[in-house]
């Protein structure tokens, strides 16, 4: 496999002299980026699995995945060894694809189980009307119809963030790891 050249025009370009910075610069760059990125955020979210690789057991269970015993610290090396994989570009395109599964029943769990109406109850609404000295006047109009509103947006982001997530590291499954990774320059994938 050849690589493009550095030095020349593309003729599809607007601007065809930034043709070899865009090529050999600017893509591999960005890849590297969003690749860094993504892989980081699966570490984050994995290094509190990995620190209590059965706490989700009965999560696991729950949503019918069984035995938990099996499936949750499977989850806890996914994320978190999985996103140090994607960091450095290696085995990329199973890595993201096992982790795009995953990602995804995490978009479907947060679609078909919203987070509720409202977090507090008439009484806590009237106790909230009532002046309590717990909550700043930002957080009393905000919690004045029980929470509806936030756990709303809540809600929103969470599956709005887990579609983004499953889209990111299907791209990677597609496309695998881009040009600075240990894929392409070591294992010559």
């Amino acid at each position: 496999m050849t690589s493009p050249s550095c030095d020349g025009s593309d003729s599809r370009l607007l601007v065809r002299p930034l043709g070899g910075f865009y090529r050999c610069f600017a893509q591999p760059v960005g890849w590297l980026i969003l690749r860094v990125f993504v892989g980081a955020g699966l570490i984050l979210e994995g290094w509190p699995k990995i620190n209590a690789p059965f706490a989700m057991a009965g999560f696991v269970e729950g949503i019918g995945f069984y035995p938990g015993w099996f499936w949750s610290p499977l989850l806890a090396v996914l994320q978190f060894f999985g996103g140090i994989a994607l960091v450095v570009g290696f085995l990329t395109r199973p890595v993201a694809f096992a982790n795009a599964v995953m990602l995804a029943i995490t978009w479907w769990f947060h679609f078909t189980h919203p987070y509720g109406d409202a977090f507090l109850t008439q009484a806590g609404i009237d106790a909230l009307k009532g002046g309590s000295p717990f909550f700043t006047p930002a957080g009393m109009a905000r919690l004045a119809d029980g929470g509806a509103l936030f756990l709303h947006q809540v809600q929103r982001k969470a599956e709005f963030l887990s579609a983004i997530w499953t889209v990111a590291v299907l791209i990677f499954a597609g496309y695998g790891g881009g040009p600075l990774s240990v894929d392409r320059n070591i294992l010559k994938r």
